[in-house]
């Protein structure tokens, strides 16, 4: 049996009209628009049919953002590794510092090294943003009744790519929090809301931690 199979057989059921978990049907159908194409489609001609769809539109802008990504994940470790093995400066203590440590050292010459060192600083922020995210977008999809939209793919990325490294993580909670309610969801959501919500949130964090984003 394909997970495909297993999950309309065995789980939609209980999410569906009449399911036991019914009224979790949002997160369920968040989850599963993550892996598979949506199932209700236009099929009416009073609308343009074309073979991309809102979910298509938001994972490839996600994907695009890959590169910068990736760099930007490299030049942290790198700047990071340049200081400390050139310059004489000492790392941050911390969990961090310590797997890098332990895994590849600080060479700045070293591609594995400067990404790993990136990554123990990035990937901690994504994941928060992440989870904070669809916590506020699944929320006010199940109070409104429909479903969460993949818009905040997108937002999640930006707003990662757009905090300075050494953020603590609860204040990443809290920009994207202040960045999908007050900058998107108060308005109605996807589509209906003027601001941008990662700029919302950065501009959040800007005014009320200024320390740690301004340097």
């Amino acid at each position: 049996m394909s997970l495909r199979q297993f999950l309309d057989s065995k789980v939609a059921p209980h999410f569906h009209d009449g399911g036991k978990l019914q009224k979790y049907y949002v997160f369920y159908e968040m989850f599963d628009t993550m892996l598979y194409s949506p199932s209700s489609v236009t099929n009416t001609a009073s609308h343009v049919r074309d073979g991309i769809d809102l979910k298509r539109v938001m994972m490839t802008v996600w994907f695009a953002a890959m590169p910068a990504l990736l760099f930007g994940m490299f030049n942290v470790g790198y700047q990071a590794n340049l200081q400390i093995t050139d310059f004489g400066y000492q790392p941050i203590e911390g969990w961090r510092t310590a797997i890098v440590a332990a895994l590849t050292g600080f060479d700045h010459s070293s591609l594995f090294a400067n990404l790993l060192h990136g990554a123990v600083y990035y990937i901690p922020i994504m994941i928060v943003v992440y989870i904070g995210g669809f916590i506020w977008e699944g929320l006010f999809a199940w109070k409104r009744g429909h479903e969460v939209n993949e818009g905040f793919f997108v937002t999640g990325i930006l707003f990662t790519l757009i905090l300075p490294p050494s953020i603590p993580l609860w204040q990443v909670f809290l920009g994207i929090s202040f960045g999908v309610v007050v900058g998107k969801e108060v308005f109605g959501g996807t589509g209906k809301n003027f601001l941008n919500p990662a700029l919302v949130g950065r501009a959040f964090l800007y005014f009320a931690y200024p320390a740690q984003m301004s340097g």
